[in-house]
């Protein structure tokens, strides 16, 4: 009697939205692999249709999108791909989101408003999404709405290596933008041996993306401030903190930030900030109108790699970060 023959032989798919194609082809060149042909168009009512070119039956794939403007239709891109690769068989499905949208929304803060980043997760798990890998999540506790495994991946060791080469660390004083970053602002102090500052705001809460800086915490006088933050949108927050840090005496100022969504009016913001640099990772696309010679983008692609193959190895992703504590 002739048995059926079968194999453990795994095979690795890499897909790409259309979002941030440039970060996905630069995560497959680190992997060595191509990223699998696909098929995406627009409907005249703004419908997405996508469609892959090659079989994924009992592949282990991983899908990048990153969320950015105009983040909603990127979203729903990525739910039909990860849909269309439940319903072709696909063994695994592991979505790798550099930038998680809606992580802001993470909590109500006040009555008859939504979580939207629990509805994210549950969007991702009801499409078919396994797991999840995001870089730098604006929340820890996101990770837990999630039904499945999440990598937390980290931009930290990225902008301190350059930061740390970047400037002479013993003039150097590590700012944290508000209270609610002063614990990864700790992080960067003691990875590089610097002291902490901390600039003290109040938000308008019935105004978005509205700050009042009111104070410096910590001595910043004659320093090479470093502010640090996981994200910079408008800009009104970062630049305000370094307006008041030059105001405190500092003598020059580096802002740097996992991802740069950089939403109007933040090119104008940034170009016209006493700033002497801006740090960001290509987690999100830098807009054209932002090719200044103060922006540089430092690549996420060989961490998200790593990370990647680590996953589909069975490894440990935990472990390309323990140097962190």
């Amino acid at each position: 009697m002739t048995g059926i023959k079968t194999t453990s032989e795994k095979k690795l798919m890499l897909f790409s939205g259309r979002a941030h194609p440039k970060l996905a082809e630069e995560v497959a060149e680190e992997l060595g692999v191509d990223l699998v042909p696909t098929k995406a168009i627009d409907f005249a009512n703004g419908e997405i249709y996508v469609r892959f070119q090659e079989s994924v039956r009992g592949a282990d794939c991983f899908l990048i999108q990153s969320h950015t403007a105009p983040i909603n239709k990127w979203i729903m891109e990525q739910l039909i791909m990860i849909d269309a690769l439940k319903r072709a068989s696909a063994r695994s499905i592991s979505v790798v989101i550099p930038f998680y949208g809606y992580a802001r929304q993470d909590k109500k803060h006040r009555g008859r408003e939504p979580i939207s980043a629990r509805l994210m997760a549950d969007l991702l798990k009801a499409a078919g999404a396994h797991r999840v890998l995001s870089v730098d999540l604006h929340a820890d506790q996101v990770q837990g709405y999630f039904d499945g495994p999440v990598d937390h991946l980290f931009a930290l060791p990225v902008l301190t290596d350059y930061i740390g080469k970047r400037v002479d660390r013993s003039k150097l004083t590590v700012v944290s933008p508000d209270a609610g970053r002063v614990r990864v602002a700790d992080r960067w102090a003691d990875r590089l041996g610097a002291p902490l500052a901390i600039v003290h705001k109040r938000r308008d809460p019935d105004v978005a993306n509205q700050v009042t800086v009111h104070e410096v915490v910590g001595d910043v006088r004659g320093r090479v401030c470093v502010l640090v933050d996981d994200m910079v949108d408008t800009g009104g927050t970062i630049c305000a903190a370094a307006d008041a840090l030059f105001a405190n005496g500092a003598e020059d100022v580096l802002v740097t930030a996992t991802h740069g969504i950089l939403s109007h009016p933040a090119p104008d913001r940034l170009k016209n900030s006493k700033v002497s640099e801006f740090v960001f990772t290509n987690t999100l696309p830098t807009p054209e109108e932002l090719d200044i010679d103060k922006i540089k983008v430092l690549s996420m692609a060989p961490t998200i790699a790593r990370a990647v193959r680590e996953v589909f190895e069975d490894g440990s992703v935990t472990s390309l970060f323990e140097e962190q504590g």
